[in-house]
């Protein structure tokens, strides 16, 4: 069992993973391309992440989001990270869903 700083943590760097790919998980939920479920799901892979201080110094490594008018400022997850799917198939899905509107 994981304790609830290991889950935040996890959390937090997860959703900056997303954030530098151009990856909106609240738009990817609102969308139904993510489900809570799959979210949980996602946090919890993070936390068995063989290398978090290689992650936490990966992410420092890129630009903010917010500096590029939002967006992605890194093409894809590095390659030990264990959402790398997760977030290539979102980034995938809420491009082609904006194509759409």
């Amino acid at each position: 069992m994981f304790g609830v700083g290991t889950l935040n943590r996890h959390a937090a760097l997860m959703n900056r993973m997303a954030e530098v790919l151009g990856v909106d998980l609240t738009d990817a939920m609102a969308k139904s391309v993510l489900s809570g479920t799959e979210w949980r799901d996602a946090v919890v892979r993070c936390t068995g992440c063989s290398d978090p201080e290689g992650c936490l110094y990966w992410l420092s490594q890129q630009d903010a989001p917010e500096d590029h008018d939002g967006a992605a400022t890194a093409g894809a997850a590095p390659g030990f990270c264990n959402n790398r799917l997760l977030m290539g198939r979102l980034r995938a899905e809420l491009l082609a869903h904006a194509e759409q509107v």
